[in-house]
């Protein structure tokens, strides 16, 4: 394969990772397809496409139809565009993969108490759920228990989302104190004095 062909995959694969992640947060688009500014109207609805090319986006659309994760569909004047149920799946990772959580410049002084209980038979869903918290960094308390300083219900509850498990199976607690808090600051790197 060429350079070139390798560059125009590398940014295919991109602008059908947005435009995924995008219909997955907006749910659907609907836009008038009688105008004759439809495709810019579309790089509009999309922001993070404002300054791509419009072939580049049209070959993306093309891309995620003809692999099935897209449904565009004609309804009289306007065009609707969304996601399949493969399509859901495959956003909902690129969501997952690209999740970071966000570190205040102050510790609020209470720990996150991560407990998960999913069931052997669901092996792949807590070694997905176990990597992803690993790399977040969170420390491991005891096997199915993991702490982290800061603020994570949302990301844990979407990852829970994507991999189709109940608060009965994964948990978030908040405490203000832990036995032998010193060594989860030591680890975490929080000023002792705080």
């Amino acid at each position: 394969m060429s350079f070139m062909k390798k560059i125009t995959k590398i940014k295919n694969k991109y602008y059908s990772k947005e435009i995924l992640k995008y219909l997955l947060l907006s749910g659907m688009i609907f836009i008038a397809a009688s105008s004759p500014y439809f495709i810019l109207r579309l790089m509009r609805n999309t922001s993070k496409f404002k300054q791509s090319p419009k072939r580049k986006f049209l070959d993306a659309f093309s891309y995620l139809r003809n692999k099935g994760f897209i449904e565009i569909e004609r309804r009289g004047h306007d065009i609707k565009i969304s996601l399949t149920d493969e399509g859901k799946k495959r956003a909902g990772k690129y969501q997952i993969d690209d999740l970071e959580i966000d570190i205040p410049k102050r510790w609020d002084k209470k720990w996150r108490i991560i407990i998960f209980d999913i069931p052997d038979s669901q092996r792949i869903k807590r070694n997905v759920f176990r990597g992803k918290i690993k790399e977040f960094g969170f420390f491991p308390l005891q096997k199915s228990v993991w702490v982290y300083p800061y603020k994570c219900d949302r990301e844990v509850g979407l990852i829970r989302d994507f991999l189709g498990v109940t608060k009965k199976d994964i948990q978030v607690i908040t405490a203000e104190k832990i036995d032998s808090e010193d060594r989860l600051k030591e680890f975490f790197k929080i000023k002792l004095n705080i």
